[in-house]
């Protein structure tokens, strides 16, 4: 399975970006985790693919959308509201295993795309 990530850039504080992410084929779960620099991955949102529920880490609650376009198996991240600590480079990661107890935990999904930058000024 490959994944494609597209959509990252620079951005002004309180500014908004949308992130896509496109995989080769369906999985169960997609989701977005980010890593800044000297920090460690950590999970953004996750959609299942087949019912659209959703996650969400608290940090990102209210400012950050998951979605999901089926037919494309293509899911979106809309961030708005963005804040100098969003800057990161955002990844998408895909599996058809996962539980849900499990989506916020970046070893357990088997499949990650490149990697998009974020980059948000003040």
């Amino acid at each position: 399975v490959q994944l494609q990530a597209s959509g990252g850039g620079p951005v002004q504080t309180g500014g908004s970006l949308r992130l896509s992410c496109t995989a080769s084929s369906r999985r169960k779960v997609m989701g977005w985790f980010r890593q800044a620099p000297g920090k460690e991955r950590e999970f953004v949102a996750a959609i299942l693919l087949s019912g659209g529920t959703t996650s969400y880490a608290d940090s990102v609650k209210g400012r950050f959308t998951i979605s999901k376009d089926t037919a494309k198996t293509t899911v979106y991240l809309q961030m708005n509201s963005l804040k100098p600590e969003d800057t990161a480079v955002y990844y998408c990661a895909a599996d058809n295993t996962i539980i849900r107890s499990s989506w916020s935990q970046s070893s357990a999904y088997d499949y990650w795309g490149q990697g998009t930058q974020v980059t948000v000024s003040s």
